[in-house]
């Protein structure tokens, strides 16, 4: 076994920790303690569930309020959270704290698994990584605890907002509101400020993506000391927040009182790229606002974060080089510095695998389940950018649709091009070059 675990790639290594992970979580949750009626659950929904978890995605099939035991939610929040920070950052966080010493290979998986620009410091960008995530979800907590408190009374109150402070940041769209009314989310804070704001905040923290916050750390408000792809995540990040809501504003809420209609405007346009919380009823909105949030979702947030998604910079590539072509440039460029050709291909790649992927996951479960061509692609659009997001049918999706969106899930979390790099380890380019010939394109 130790022979065999020396061979693995880094790739190999995180695709394979994220699956034992499921795994792990399936078996608990099949566990009599973790279901209200002593039962435990059936595998398939305990399969579906600990991958929606692991995967940060929020996709269920059963309520999570009323189905799970207190120890259930408890398991599902464990889940959420290692998933979150990733399966390689807690195991390398875990053993430095046992006094091992981290080699030459851990690193490099650490650097791999959180998209660090080098391999050097990863050991203290671990614990920033655990000091920034633990201090950003306890701030939540302690700001959500005096509304839930409020409403649950105080210990329920100290959980749902621990849970739901975790959650957020990590992206995952898991709620225990299934109290007011199952499937519910957080529909009932629509005008909430408060706890829209917090959320919103969480969201976008986990979304960002690590090794930005260190630059927003180590710089503060030196903008131009930051590093190129910090820049980028952030500017691309403003833009899908700000675009989105003016849409949402004027032509989906346009009925809503003026501070929901705010409020839901900014809250939809902040959660669909990554989390899964929604505040307003999404089966209402129309098809052209429904197909808006299946691109933003396909989006999903930014390397080396909480979020899953083909990213940010993936998008930010294909438009920049988009804008190279019309401009006449030679090369896709940000702030004055030029992209290598490699990184141009594989976010056309990623592109590619992921609106492919979307697409043959909507048709063929718009065939099995009898469903709109829409509604299918919303669910997958909300597995593979692991959102969470639906229109009400995943619960009812039989055996095989939730199988596809099993893999969606798992694919959107450990990327694309890890599951490539797994699949293909140790292949070089050749050193000879085929005979080069013109080709129309357009």
């Amino acid at each position: 076994m130790s022979m065999l675990w020396k061979k693995l790639s880094s790739a190999q290594i995180i695709i394979l920790g994220f699956a034992a992970l499921i795994l792990l979580g399936s078996l608990l949750l099949l566990m009599p303690f973790s279901t209200k009626d002593g039962m435990g659950a059936a595998f398939d929904d305990a399969l579906f569930t600990a991958t929606s978890a692991v995967c940060v995605t929020g996709l269920v099939v059963q309520d999570t309020a009323s189905y799970w035991s207190a120890a259930g939610q408890a398991i599902l929040l464990a889940l959420i959270q290692i998933g979150g920070m990733g399966v390689v950052t807690v195991a390398v966080a875990i053993a430095a704290a046992s006094g091992r010493t981290i080699g030459l290979r851990q690193r490099s998986t650490m650097q791999e698994s959180i998209s660090a620009p080098q391999v050097g410091g990863i050991v203290r960008i671990t614990g920033f990584i655990l000091c920034w995530t633990f201090a950003l979800e306890m701030a939540g907590a302690a700001l959500l605890a005096p509304v839930f408190c409020r409403e649950f009374g105080v210990l329920q109150g100290l959980w749902y907002s621990v849970f739901h402070s975790v959650s957020a940041f990590c992206n995952a769209g898991f709620d225990l509101m299934g109290v007011k009314a199952q499937y519910a989310s957080l529909t009932h804070y629509s005008a909430h400020a408060p706890v829209n704001l917090v959320i919103m905040f969480l969201i976008v923290s986990g979304g960002l993506g690590f090794m930005t916050w260190d630059d927003i750390r180590r710089n503060r408000l030196h903008v131009h000391r930051y590093r190129m792809q910090s820049k980028v995540i952030l500017l691309t990040t403003l833009a899908l927040i700000a675009l989105p809501a003016v849409y949402l504003y004027f032509f989906e809420f346009a009925d809503m009182p003026q501070g929901e209609r705010i409020w839901s405007s900014l809250f939809q346009s902040v959660t669909t790229r990554t989390a899964g919380f929604n505040t307003a009823d999404l089966t209402q909105m129309s098809e052209a606002g429904q197909f808006v949030m299946i691109l933003l979702m396909l989006v999903g947030g930014s390397p080396g974060s909480t979020a899953g998604g083909m990213k940010t910079t993936t998008l930010a590539v294909a438009v920049s080089t988009a804008a190279a072509v019309f401009a006449r440039r030679q090369h896709t460029q940000f702030f004055g510095r030029r992209i290598e050709d490699d990184t141009v291909r594989s976010a056309f790649t990623i592109l590619t695998m992921y609106m492919t992927l979307f697409l043959i996951g909507g048709m063929v479960i718009s065939r099995l389940e009898g469903i709109s061509m829409m509604v299918a692609l919303f669910e997958t659009a909300s597995a593979i950018g692991t959102v969470g997001l639906t229109l009400g049918v995943t619960p009812g999706l039989g055996a095989v649709s939730r199988l596809i969106l099993i893999f969606l899930m798992y694919f959107g979390r450990v990327g694309g091009l890890t599951l490539i790099f797994a699949a293909l380890p140790g292949r070089n380019p050749a050193a000879s070059r085929l005979p080069k010939e013109r080709l129309t394109v357009g």
